[in-house]
């Protein structure tokens, strides 16, 4: 293999070979080098030229491809697609387009046999397949084909708010059925008490890292969004203190369970100490509880500590069930309740019915708690497996946990995980880098989500190894 040491002042301990010889050429397109059309040098030039391995040449291209630069035609070569304004250039350079919260939500719907999005917020499809969708339209039908044909309650499917009732109960929340609403999943839940509770300019803790689409709601809102460090078991709560003083913030949105992204729980004592200071400085507790399904249900929640008093707790079928039913619910005190009942009739009439009959008919089946108990199972296995792995490559995991679909993990001698990011997107592999889960996503970030379930692919263990190569050559 040559070895790499080309003309260009070396790149920087942040920036890889590949990624640096991709931004000399853009700058070469940038000033007129290369016009729109015109066919770049071949990979054999190019490799002569600054004496790099082939592969590093290869691995440079593609990343002007993602870039939307050049383009590949069989048998031919590479060509300008054309000039890259200012912003474009500057944008590819920190893959401004992986920072941009619309844009990641894109690439995470999207599934490319050849792409492997080893930072996916949900569990593997294999996982959930035994939950069988297809063998419950004619329950549901069955169930009141009558009023299938009209709106439902404004607080949502009645025997399902009754069943929600009592799966909080086994999580240790007392509550009624007046107080569930039921709603299109959790993100229609949070940006229903966003719209509730927060006038433009109003301040609002966050965790940070945290839920990216949180941010944009947020930011969609005109929220002042300020982020309270997560640690390994919880807030940092010296600085929420001090923001709970200064900045008198309405709410606080908070993932006490299998954080995302971090994979961290709270711990107990954290949690009495948040609803000490909530209660202390007014605050509301919004707790979204995702994964719910994937922890014991005696894990330490602040709802059931605080039985929703001073808290509002958001979860959902999407991660458990399938991401295709959007249920999900707001359990809260029951004037609160009513209010946001109201609130979901105004903006949408009401939430799916026919899909809260379906998610019903589900929880009513013994075959959803087995279904819950291989999942589990399942996870606690993978959970550790994974860890493993990416310790292997160098990784250094943020917390170790039993049981999370997250690791938030970062390698040795990679300062900002937007650039290891732009390296594996050259091999078709998306990744989610740490800034997109930054309040100020301007700060560089080591850290990346990584899918427990995605990490264990075949694929992820090549292309690290291949990067591995690359950088010690």
């Amino acid at each position: 293999m040559p070895k790499e040491t080309g003309a260009q002042a070396a790149p920087s301990k942040s920036q890889s070979i590949p990624v640096a010889l991709a931004n000399d050429i853009e700058r070469q397109i940038r000033d007129g080098a290369y016009r729109e059309g015109e066919k770049l040098p071949s990979l054999r030039e190019l490799a002569a030229l600054h004496q790099y391995a082939k592969n590093t040449v290869v691995a440079a291209f593609e990343i002007l491809v993602s870039r939307g630069l050049v383009e590949p035609r069989r048998g031919s070569g590479y060509y300008v697609l054309g000039k890259p304004d200012a912003k474009r250039s500057e944008d590819s350079e920190t893959l401004g387009r992986a920072m941009d919260i619309v844009w990641l939500m894109r690439e995470q719907l999207k599934r490319g046999p050849d792409t492997l999005a080893v930072g996916d917020g949900f569990p593997p499809v294999e996982w959930l397949t035994d939950v069988r969708l297809d063998k419950y339209h004619q329950k549901v039908v069955r169930t009141g084909l009558g009023s299938l044909f009209r709106y439902g309650s404004r607080f949502g499917y009645a025997p399902l708010r009754d069943q929600l009732v009592r799966k909080l109960g086994d999580f240790g929340i007392g509550a009624e059925p007046r107080q569930i609403v039921l709603t299109h999943g959790a993100n229609e839940a949070m940006d229903m008490v966003i719209r509730y509770f927060l006038p433009p300019g109003a301040a609002v803790l966050v965790d940070d890292p945290g839920y990216y689409p949180l941010f944009g709601k947020l930011k969609l809102a005109g929220s002042r969004v300020l982020g309270v460090p997560r640690l390994t078991d919880g807030p940092d709560l010296d600085v929420l203190e001090r923001l709970m003083a200064r900045e008198k913030p309405r709410l606080f949105f908070t993932q006490s369970l299998a954080h995302n992204p971090t994979g961290s729980d709270i711990s107990q004592a954290k949690a009495f100490r948040t609803l000490q200071l909530a209660q202390k400085h007014d605050v509301l507790l919004v707790e979204n509880d995702p994964l719910a399904d994937f922890k014991p249900v005696n894990s330490p929640r602040l709802s059931s500590l605080d039985q929703l008093e001073r808290t509002i707790y958001i979860g959902s079928f999407s991660k458990s069930f399938s991401a295709s039913l959007r249920v999900g619910f707001i359990a809260c005190n029951a004037d609160l309740a009513s209010d946001l009942a109201d609130l979901k009739t105004l903006i949408h009439v009401n939430s799916s019915e026919y899909c809260e009959r379906t998610i019903d008919i589900i929880l009513r089946e013994g075959h959803y708690q087995r279904h819950l108990s291989r999942l589990r199972a399942r996870l606690g296995e993978v959970t550790g497996k994974a860890a493993h792995l990416l310790a292997s490559y160098g990784a250094e995991i943020f917390v170790q946990t039993p049981q999370s679909l997250y690791l938030w993990a970062a390698f040795k001698e990679m300062d900002d995980s937007l650039v290891l990011a732009e390296e594996m997107l050259a091999r078709n592999i998306v990744m989610a880098p740490g800034r997109i889960f930054a309040v100020d996503s301007s700060q560089t970030s080591r850290w990346s989500r990584f899918n427990v379930g995605a990490v264990m692919d075949k694929r992820l263990g090549d292309a690290l190894a291949a990067l591995q190569r690359t950088r010690h050559a």
